[in-house]
Parts: C-alpha cells; sequence; structure tokens
C-alpha cells in the first residue's frame, strides 16, 4: 500500500541512481564507484522482478521496476564497456570478494523464506543480497579515501531510502490489520545499521565544511 513514507522512500531512491548516472555522465569518469556493488543491485534488481511480465501491479510499480532495471544495466555497461569510462574504474580497489555475500543470502533464503517456491526463493534471495550490497561500495569508499560529492550524495540517497522505508513499516503496521514481514523488517534494519557509519561522517563533512573521508 502507497503512502507518504513509501513514496518519499521511492523517489530518494530514484534520484540516487539519477545522481551517479549524472556523475559518471558528465565527468566521463567512474572513480570511487565500485562495480562490484552495481552488479549485486543487478542480481537484486533480477531477482525480485522477475514478475514484471506476469504480474502486472500498477503503473507506477511497473514503471519502477523498469527504471530500476534499465538505470543499474547502463551504469554496468558504461564502467565495463565505454572506452572512457572503463578506464577510470579502480579495478585495483574495488576487490571486495561478493560471492562470500551471494552464497550466504542464497543459503539463507533457501532455509528462511515464507514459501518456498522459486519465485519466493529468489524473492527472499533479493531483499537478503539487498541489505549487504553496499558492502563493496563503503569498502572502495575506504580504500581510496577519494570521495567527490556526487559519489558521497549518492550512498547518502541510498542510505536514506531504506531509512525511509522503515518508517513506512512502521506506519503500515499501525495503520494495516495482520501486517507482518518480518524477512524484511529485519533485513531493512540490518541494512541502515551498515549505513551509520557512513551517515556519520556525512554529516560531520556537512557540518564543517570538509571533504568527506571515511577512516581505513
Amino acid at each position: 500500500m502507497m503512502n507518504i513514507f513509501r513514496l518519499a522512500g521511492d523517489m530518494t531512491h530514484l534520484l540516487s541512481i539519477i545522481v551517479l548516472l549524472l556523475k559518471i555522465n558528465a565527468t566521463r569518469s567512474c572513480r570511487g564507484v565500485s562495480l562490484k556493488t552495481q552488479e549485486l543491485y543487478a542480481l537484486v534488481f533480477v531477482c525480485r522482478y522477475l514478475d514484471l511480465f506476469t504480474n502486472f501491479i500498477s503503473m507506477y510499480n511497473t514503471v519502477m521496476k523498469v527504471i530500476f532495471l534499465a538505470s543499474t544495466f547502463t551504469i554496468i555497461y558504461w564502467m565495463r564497456f565505454h572506452k572512457v569510462i572503463r578506464v577510470t574504474y579502480d579495478r585495483e580497489q574495488d576487490t571486495f570478494r561478493y560471492q562470500f555475500l551471494v552464497l550466504p543470502c542464497a543459503v539463507l533464503a533457501l532455509v528462511l523464506n515464507n514459501e518456498f517456491t522459486v519465485m519466493e526463493v529468489l524473492w527472499t534471495f533479493s531483499i537478503y543480497l539487498e541489505a549487504v550490497a553496499i558492502l563493496p561500495q563503503l569498502v572502495l569508499l575506504q580504500r581510496t579515501n577519494n570521495i567527490d560529492n556526487l559519489t558521497g550524495n549518492y550512498v547518502f540517497l541510498l542510505g536514506s531510502y531504506r531509512a525511509l522505508y522503515i518508517l513506512n513499516w512502521i506506519y503500515r503496521f499501525l495503520t494495516e490489520p495482520n501486517y507482518r514481514q518480518y524477512l524484511v523488517w529485519v533485513s531493512g534494519i540490518v541494512q541502515t545499521i551498515i549505513y551509520i557509519d557512513f551517515f556519520y561522517y556525512y554529516i560531520k563533512s556537512w557540518r564543517n565544511n570538509e571533504k568527506l573521508s571515511l577512516p581505513a
């Protein structure tokens, strides 16, 4: 069910992707952006939106799914194949072994799910994986310690989207009888906790008018 918190979360999520697309396109550089995180998000969206052509919910829902899929694969294409952008990729620093994220999330989805069907397990896997998909990006920012404003804003908006979704869940819990999504709630809380350290340094740098940097 749509409410102001979910709408704000969706728009913040959309804005984060727009910021990243603008950063890469305008500067012709993907320096500071983790390809590993983008590929994890692509896997998240593919597994979550398998029902795109079989389960129509609303035009809004369909459009948002298409935007998230198209924009994420566009970013990956630019970072891997664009003749100018690909040479700016921090390949030597973006070495997070994301197998250690994908495999545990896959096993957890097989064990903890609401219904043991292919679609439900893949959807649950996408929920678990989204909670940790930002980790390669955060590690890259710590390693390079060279965070431009647009990349910092992208990560901040991405974290804010999930925090707004927590408010959406609280609102729905208080207003909708029998609304319970424990797996989603726990995953969302874990995802928000992962951002806390970044939020602290982002707000600190903004208040002190300093360049954002994360401790190694």
